[in-house]
Formats: structure tokens, C-alpha cells, sequence
């Protein structure tokens, strides 16, 4: 029976091992525990709403699940098994439980053994399985396509545009309105370069390098004006927004805008004329910022380096625009330089890359690594966001003005203090005064540990005591960057968070009035997009590491320990960096 003046909240509902549910949910302190005997009729992700129960002697408040709520939304990606006279979808999710009922002519002609895509129609209240069809069919699991397909689908990724969304880019003319040129800063006869990796196809953003007479060098990141392109409230916006960024799997993108605007007209091409949005500055030798501007412009980028073109430019003196390389390269690594002693953390980064034939099967995995080039990307790129954040955020403007900033919290005490346990099991003693003291002691350890074996299990260790960064119109600062004031603003062809940014600044800019509600509600979807695309490009490569695996079964390799859990560890080759 339902008490009057019951209290009920929605969450999303985390099915633990043993049976027992969590629902989890903003509107309470802690997740709201249902126990096994609520249980029924219900499975993991689903949306649900639950009465939290009068808690008995100071025990965490228990909750009982009165209705699902999103389940005729909901896709569920699996194998699919053929009976004579029905068939039964087995979810890929290991934490989903029930196999699907599937009646006869609901199965779309899939054979036994396929992937698929169903749904829940029913689920009687005498029956132990719930009853679904198939709304389509993958194909055989077998092939790359399929792995990935499920992959996105069971993430709620959409591989395609819809009609309307494509036909509204298609329309967007590549060539720019001599009107518009006339309203914009004029860079094209500045030297300008994108430095990219090899196999780029959206460019999002240049760099231009003016040596002044006095000494200093006039430097421009110039970024994709998609802004220009996308207007609000558009098929394309609307689209953008639901996608909230562009996803990387291993073999693919699945683009945040079509390909007419994300690979062409709004890729910052060599000698294209392209609008941009650009953060300029005036830098000395010494790399203190004398000068900033911000503006609409136009530019046309007179080379495309990749990292390794311009690395070697940087190692050998020699090349293309090699005077200005060298100097903005020095600046930039004392950029760096001051950022990391003022308690920016160093993470050596290590991601896996795939190496894949004509026909897409993996042939060799390795780690990319981030050499001068890389990082002199890597700096003035968080030199234009942190500068975008300041100048929005910190002024002394009458009202502030609600931004969607880049966030990224102190670490958690108790996660430091198991850190410096498990450390000292190295010998290293990991001792720190305040929160800032933290980063700068990591950095040190890492410097001392970088040629150990552990170290790679000591950095994931310390990433692991950090906060996740986020998206949040609340600022609490930059805390691994170790900035004040920090935002998205390089990469509005890949990620949303970057278009509205873009279109705050220009707003302020241009001293108009804010007209952007919902940035809250914002920056929680594409917080969410992004641990989306996150899970789902970590899939992507567990699957590619296995596909490379398959034909070394029988053979030994050398590994070193990355985890220990309670139900075993891992272990990580060292040749091939495959993980298991």
C-alpha cells in the first residue's frame, strides 16, 4: 500500500552482482539501495521511479521501484537465437541478466548467431522473460563492422544524420561571402599552418606566427568558425547538441557534423580561404603575454604539417617556415614550463594506437607518443582556452555572464592517502602539505619513476586518485591543468561544449545581451556525451586488441601487473601493449 505523503524519486537503475539494485539519482545524497525481493521485471540501465522507504535504525534508506519509465525507448544490443517456432536475444551487456522472448515474425529474418538490435514490447507479470522484437538486424558477428555497429548502438550512438540534418549542410555554400570577409580581420597574407596527425581530416585549428620588430612574435590561433555555420535552433544545431561531440573508434569517426561541413567547409584546409574564430597574442621570448585579442577572421593556411613533418623541422633546424617553428616552439615549452612548476600535472600519455590493413584487420599496436610537436600544439591550444575562459569569467563586468567552462576538481584526500600506501610499497614516500602540493610531488615522483617498469602502473594509479574533468557553468578551476579559469573553446567541429563557447564569446564581444538559456542542463548532456563516446572508443579498442590476438593463442609474451581486484589482475604485454 502507498503511504499518503510517499517520497519517490527517478534515477537510473545499477544492478549489482548479487542481485541487488542501486538506483542512481541527483535527488538524494547517496544511491537509493533496492533490495533483491523489488526486484523483479526490471534491468540494468533502466530508467525507473522508486519510493524511498522509511530507513529502520539508522540503515541507508531502502527503495521500492513503482514504474519504469523509459523502457519503450530502449534498444538492447545482443546475439539472437532461433527456435523453430521462436527465438530468444541474448543482451551483450554482462549485466543484464534475462534473454528477450521473441515470437515468430518478430525477428526480422535474422539467422541464429547474429547481432541485433531489439526492444522490449511486453513483459506479462506471470512470465520470468520479457517479450521483444528485433528492430534490426546487424549481420554476422564475425565481421569488424558488425563489432562496431553494436558497439554504437548499444551506446545510443546514431551512425547516421538524419535526411533533414544532411540536406541543411549540404546547402552550406564552401565559398566564403565577400560581404562577410569585409566584416572580419584579415589574416590571409599572414603565414599560417595547421600541424595535425597524419591521418586528420577535420582541421579545426591553425596557428599563424608574425615576428614583430620589437622581439616579440604576434601569434594566432585561428579556429573553425562553425558557429558562423550552425545557428541555433537549426536540424544541424539540434543534431550537434544530441551528439554533444564526435566519436573516435578505432576504425571510424562518427562526426558531430556532417562531413560537408566537418571534413569541408569548415576544415581549415592549405590554401583554402576558411572563416575563423581567433585568439591572437602578442608573446615575448620569455613567453609572458603582453597583448590579447579576440575576433571573427579570415584566413588562408599556407602549409599542412603533420606531427612528424613538423618534429623533424623542430629536431633538424631545417624545413618549411623553420625560423618561426623554432621560435614558437621555444616559447612554447616555456609555457610549459611555468605551467607545470605553478602545479599543472604531467601525464605522460600513452595511448593505444592500431596499425590496420586494407581490409581493416589489425597488423600492429602501439603507443602513440607526444614529442615537441605535439606539445607545441598541445600549449597554445590551452593558452587560447584558458585566455577565453579569463576573459569571460574573471572581469570586473556588473553582471556574469553563465559560461560553460572546462572543470576539473581537487583530488580526494582518501584516494591521495591509498596513493601514498601504495607507493610506499616502491620505496617512494609520497608526503604533501595542501591540495596544490599534490600535483607538483606527482611530478616529481613521475620524473624520478619514468624509466622503472612501474611506472606506467603508478601514473594510472595517481589518474585514479583524481577527479574526472567535466563540463559545469559553476567554476571551480582547472585543478590537473593547475588554471584559474579554463574552457573549450580549439575544437567546435568535434565538440559542442566548444560551439556554445564560441558563441558566448562572440556575444560579449559584440557587448549583446545573453541569450543562451539551459546552459546548466548543457553542460550535464554533454558531460554525459562525452563519458559516452569515452566508453564506447575504450570498447572499440578491447575489441581490436582481441582481434589482434586471435591467431597468438599458445604464445608467451612478457607482461608487468596493472591491477589487482578481488577477482584477479590484470596484466598489460609489453610488446603489444594489449591489456586482459
Amino acid at each position: 500500500k502507498m503511504s499518503q505523503n510517499r517520497h519517490v524519486i527517478t534515477g537510473k537503475l545499477d544492478i549489482a552482482k548479487r542481485g541487488v539494485g542501486y538506483i542512481i539519482t541527483d535527488e538524494l545524497e547517496d544511491d537509493l539501495v533496492v533490495p533483491t525481493k523489488f526486484m523483479s521485471q526490471v534491468v540494468h540501465g533502466d530508467t525507473v521511479r522508486a519510493e524511498v522507504l522509511p530507513s529502520k535504525g539508522g540503515r541507508k534508506s531502502e527503495g521500492r521501484i513503482v514504474e519504469v519509465i523509459d523502457r519503450d525507448e530502449r534498444r538492447f544490443v545482443g546475439t539472437i537465437d532461433i527456435q523453430r517456432k521462436y527465438a530468444f536475444l541474448s543482451p551483450d551487456d554482462p549485466k543484464i541478466s534475462v534473454d528477450i522472448f521473441i515470437p515468430k515474425g518478430k525477428t526480422k529474418n535474422a539467422e541464429t548467431g547474429d547481432k541485433v538490435i531489439g526492444k522490449i514490447t511486453d513483459w506479462p507479470s506471470s512470465a520470468k522473460n520479457p517479450v521483444g522484437e528485433i528492430t534490426q538486424v546487424l549481420g554476422s558477428t564475425e565481421s569488424n563492422d558488425v563489432q562496431m555497429m553494436s558497439i554504437l548502438a548499444a551506446s545510443g550512438i546514431n551512425m547516421s544524420f538524419p535526411d533533414e540534418v544532411t540536406n541543411e549542410s549540404n546547402q552550406v555554400n564552401i565559398t566564403l561571402d565577400p560581404q562577410e570577409i569585409g566584416k572580419r580581420t584579415d589574416f590571409r597574407d599572414v603565414l599560417t599552418f595547421t600541424i595535425d596527425p597524419v591521418d586528420a581530416k577535420d582541421f579545426d585549428d591553425a596557428i599563424s606566427a608574425e615576428l614583430l620588430e620589437n622581439g616579440n612574435v604576434k601569434l594566432g590561433v585561428h579556429i573553425a568558425d562553425v558557429a558562423h555555420y550552425v545557428k541555433p535552433g537549426s536540424a544541424l544545431d539540434k543534431e550537434a547538441i544530441e551528439r554533444g561531440n564526435s566519436v573516435y573508434l578505432v576504425d571510424r569517426v562518427i562526426p558531430m557534423l556532417p562531413e560537408h561541413l566537418s571534413n569541408g567547409v569548415c576544415s581549415l584546409r592549405p590554401n583554402e580561404e576558411k572563416f575563423t574564430f581567433s585568439a591572437v597574442f602578442e608573446l615575448t621570448k620569455e613567453a609572458e603575454v603582453v597583448n590579447e585579442w579576440f575576433g571573427k577572421t579570415v584566413i588562408c593556411s599556407d602549409r599542412r604539417f603533420t606531427y612528424e613533418e613538423a618534429q623533424d623541422v623542430i629536431e633538424t633546424g631545417k624545413g618549411d617556415h623553420a625560423e618561426e617553428i623554432l621560435i614558437i616552439d621555444k616559447i612554447a615549452k616555456k609555457l610549459r614550463h611555468d605551467r607545470l612548476s605553478k602545479g599543472g600535472l604531467e601525464i605522460v600519455s600513452s595511448e593505444i594506437r592500431f596499425e590496420l590493413d586494407d581490409i581493416g584487420t589489425p597488423i600492429a599496436v602501439y603507443k602513440k607518443t607526444s614529442k615537441d610537436a605535439n606539445k607545441l600544439i598541445e600549449e597554445y591550444m590551452l593558452l587560447a582556452n584558458k585566455s577565453v575562459g579569463c576573459f569571460v569569467g574573471n572581469t570586473k563586468r556588473k553582471t556574469k555572464i553563465p559560461l560553460i567552462y572546462r572543470v576539473h576538481d581537487k583530488p580526494d584526500r582518501e584516494k591521495v592517502e591509498q596513493f601514498r600506501v601504495f607507493v610506499s610499497k616502491f620505496g617512494q614516500d609520497f608526503s604533501f602539505k595542501n591540495d596544490r602540493d599534490i600535483s607538483l610531488k606527482m611530478n616529481t615522483l613521475f620524473a624520478e619513476m619514468k624509466d622503472d617498469g612501474n611506472f606506467n602502473m603508478i601514473q594510472q594509479m595517481a589518474i585514479k586518485s583524481m577527479a574526472k574533468a567535466i563540463y559545469d557553468t559553476e567554476n571551480i578551476g582547472h585543478y590537473g591543468l593547475g588554471f584559474e579559469y579554463y574552457a573549450h573553446f580549439t575544437s567546435p567541429i568535434r565538440r559542442y561544449a566548444d560551439l556554445m563557447v564560441h558563441r558566448i564569446l562572440h556575444n560579449v564581444l559584440r557587448k549583446e545581451s545573453m541569450r543562451f538559456s539551459g546552459l546548466d542542463e548543457m553542460a550535464d548532456h554533454i558531460s554525459k556525451t562525452e563519458r559516452r563516446a569515452v566508453d564506447a572508443e575504450r570498447a572499440s579498442k578491447k575489441y581490436f586488441q582481441a582481434q589482434y590476438l586471435k591467431d597468438k593463442i599458445g604464445e608467451r609474451f612478457r607482461d608487468f601487473v596493472t591491477g589487482i581486484t578481488e577477482w584477479g589482475m590484470y596484466v598489460e604485454m609489453y610488446e603489444n601493449h594489449c591489456e586482459g
